[in-house]
């Protein structure tokens, strides 16, 4: 049977959006691999293969093809936590490359301010022109040797010497300055957007203080094991996953929750990872080794999320393979066929020409569209809502169908108490009473809601009799004691009562004693959540629930649903997904959403599966696309919103780097557009739109 491994290999010091994109194509080609994904922002690589004794050798064949593409590309295994090192790699600017920019600019000032004959005029610019963009010109002439010729090194270089062979001289110099102050802007945009998202999740705790009898010891919280008890003060952050032993405090889960409320705890309280200790000196014991702890797992979720790409992504990269050698043809024959053709002056049409090609690099693109995504990744998870790919957060923005399951979805999953109503004499705390006494052998939910109403010791039972799914026949002092459904009180006299809930029917010594409903509690915001899906265009909200007609009548009632489907089995709700999937019209998705532990099928066959509150179960992260931190069905309408910011912000990038790019080069056709402009159009777009795109990261969710 074929193995296959998944790794993660750091790229560090990428950069260049094309770059990446062509490191990604070469590894996806190697032998034995069967997908590659490189994500620049992480400056990581996914790579999938099928022989783990080969992956030595392909490691080594992917550094030669990034050393053959992006020389400064060092290419090693990604070390895990490698995001909390001061590790997203900054550009700093080398200080000899600085003092060379330096001097260049200051030949070129020199140049332009006084009036020189034209061979030291010449001299002058092409040592300026030399100084400031000598890096580019080599790494055009290595990429060319390699075969990489269409890049923006091998475009800025040709554009530039162009610019000298028709005597342009000052233009030459200017372009090739302002395209390396660009680059420079750029790769510092593009360095503040990853520190700014990668602050959004720091969360990972950087040490654990472990209590060994009387001492305390700080260490790794990789260190720590399960069993082992830990201390945290006030101010820090709980290192791993467990349980209060000793003290009292509130915490602070926003950075997990996106909740600003502390949360109180006291011994018996179970305490996530990641949240911070805001007062009371604690004592955890833990529960969950580090790798498997909450805060590993939302690390890991946001970190590898931009790795599943959405289709817009991939349309731009293909876009791109194609666009650039398109253009370069385009300049070489606007350079050539005019004057052949029409007998025009060759320098001007070639002056053309040079527009285009330094207008050509799609590096707007590339760059701000896997940001946006991104930086929309991060501010989702800011709110408590994990996404886990980009491709699922663009999908969000097309919702038009929600399904809910009912229990733990749209109510608290927790049964209560919500109708005592005695007959015959009986009064209501003796009624209760009864059922309590009778309950008290059993641990089903509706037994310990009982339990829990009458919140004394019950009296004792005996010779408790159980009725397989139809109730239990006890002796309470002396007097038989029936509890349980209606078939449990066979000939004997009572009303059937109209009401949506569980109903526990009591009995006396063959008398009729009354009726206790317990109902499951729906939750406070799940009427807002429906009403604010609609609001943002689901076209149709249903719910699928196990539970009785009457009880899934009054809750979709309760809350607006436009369809409610109940006392469905496991295997149904597929099947009345399918049917609501056959109903939807568009290109629309169907959005599920359940608890994630009995859901798993219905999730995994919806467009787009949201768990709730699941972010304790394996089960939840396994099957749902997205993960809700919290139990608060409002957080469904917050991830759309968000989805639906980046998306927009995705959009204008796109149309602004094309319209901009369109213009300049239909005007360097017509002649009315210079190479300033030309350079505005690359690296000045490329700027705006990475700007644009961090605005992704601070989404609002406010209603």
């Amino acid at each position: 049977m074929e193995t296959v491994i998944k790794k993660e290999i750091r790229l560090e010091g990428l950069c260049c959006a094309n770059c990446a994109a062509k490191i990604e194509r070469g590894a996806a080609k190697l032998e034995g691999v069967k997908s590659a994904s490189v994500d620049m922002m992480a400056q990581k690589m996914t790579l999938t293969a099928s022989d783990h004794s080969r992956f030595p050798a392909l490691l080594e064949e992917i550094a030669q093809i990034a050393a053959r593409i992006e020389p400064d590309v060092k290419v090693s295994l990604f070390e895990e936590h490698a995001s909390a090192r001061k590790a997203e790699t900054e550009e700093h600017e080398s200080p000899l490359k600085k003092i060379l920019m330096g001097a260049g600019a200051v030949l070129f000032v020199a140049g332009m301010a006084f009036e020189l004959n034209q061979r030291l005029e010449l001299a002058l610019f092409l040592a300026s022109y030399l100084l400031i963009g000598g890096e580019v010109l080599l790494r055009a002439a290595k990429n060319i040797s390699k075969g990489q010729i269409f890049d923006e090194n091998f475009l800025m270089s040709i554009a530039t010497i162009g610019a000298f062979a028709i005597g342009e001289y000052p233009e030459g110099v200017a372009v090739m300055l302002f395209y390396q102050v660009g680059e420079a802007f750029q790769d510092f945009a593009v360095g503040r957007s990853r520190k700014s998202i990668t602050a959004l999740m720091d969360i990972r705790p950087d040490f654990a203080n472990v209590k060994t009898g009387g001492e305390v010891r700080r260490v790794s919280p990789e260190e720590v094991n399960v069993g082992d008890f830990i201390v945290v003060k006030p101010g820090e952050k709980i290192p791993l996953d467990g349980v209060v032993t000793e003290g009292r405090s509130a915490l602070d889960t926003s950075a997990l929750t996106g909740e600003a409320i502390p949360r109180d705890v006291e011994p018996g309280s179970e305490v996530l990872s990641g949240s911070i200790n805001k007062n009371g000196l604690l004592t955890i014991k833990v529960k969950k080794l580090f790798g498997e702890s909450t805060v590993s797992k939302i690390l890991d979720l946001v970190q590898n999320a931009s790795g599943a790409k959405a289709p817009v992504e991939n349309f731009i990269t293909k876009f791109a393979r194609y666009y650039t050698p398109a253009v370069v043809f385009a300049a070489a024959a606007l350079a050539v066929v005019p004057p052949l053709a029409l007998g025009g002056v060759w320098s001007e049409w070639i002056n053309r020409a040079l527009v285009f090609l330094v207008v050509s690099c799609p590096c707007a693109l590339i760059i701000s569209i896997p940001l946006s995504f991104f930086g929309g990744i991060g501010g989702a998870s800011r709110n408590g809502i994990l996404i886990k790919g980009s491709n699922y957060l663009d999908a969000l923005h097309n919702v038009d169908t929600v399904v809910f399951d009912k229990t733990g979805t749209l109510t608290k999953g927790v049964f209560a108490v919500t109708e005592i109503v005695p007959a015959n004499g009986f009064a209501a705390d003796e009624l209760l009473g009864l059922a309590a006494s009778a309950e008290s052998g059993s641990n089903h939910p509706i037994a310990q809601s009982i339990m829990k109403a009458y919140g004394k010791p019950a009296l004792g039972a005996a010779d408790y009799e159980e009725a397989a799914g139809h109730g239990v026949r006890v002796k309470i002092g002396g007097r038989t004691v029936l509890a349980g459904n209606v078939k449990l009180l066979e000939g004997i006299e009572f009303e059937k009562p109209e009401t949506a809930g569980t109903v526990v029917y009591l009995a006396v010594d063959g008398v009729f004693a009354g009726h206790i409903v317990i109902a499951d509690e729906v939750k406070p915001d799940s009427a807002n959540a429906i009403a604010e899906l609609k609001a943002l265009g689901v076209r149709k909200t249903a719910m699928l629930t196990g539970d009785s007609r009457a009880v899934g009548e009054k809750i979709g009632r309760e809350l607006g649903l436009d369809t409610v489907c109940a006392e469905l089995l496991p295997q149904h709700k597929v099947e009345q997904l399918e049917k609501l999937f056959d109903a939807k019209t568009g290109k629309g998705k169907l959005l599920f959403v359940g608890d994630g532990i009995n859901d798993a099928p219905v999730l995994a066959r919806a467009d787009i599966g949201i768990a709730m509150g699941g972010v304790g179960s394996d089960a939840a992260i396994e099957a749902a696309d997205v993960v809700l931190m919290t139990d608060e069905p409002s957080k469904i309408a917050d991830a759309i919103r968000i989805s639906k910011k980046t998306r927009a912000i995705v959009m204008q990038n796109i149309v602004f780097a094309l319209a901009v790019k369109g213009v300049i080069l239909s005007l360097g056709a017509l002649g009315y557009a210079t190479m300033w402009e030309a350079v505005f159009g690359d690296v000045g777009v490329a700027v705006i739109a990475i700007l644009n795109a961090m605005r992704a990261m601070r989404t609002v969710t406010a209603k």
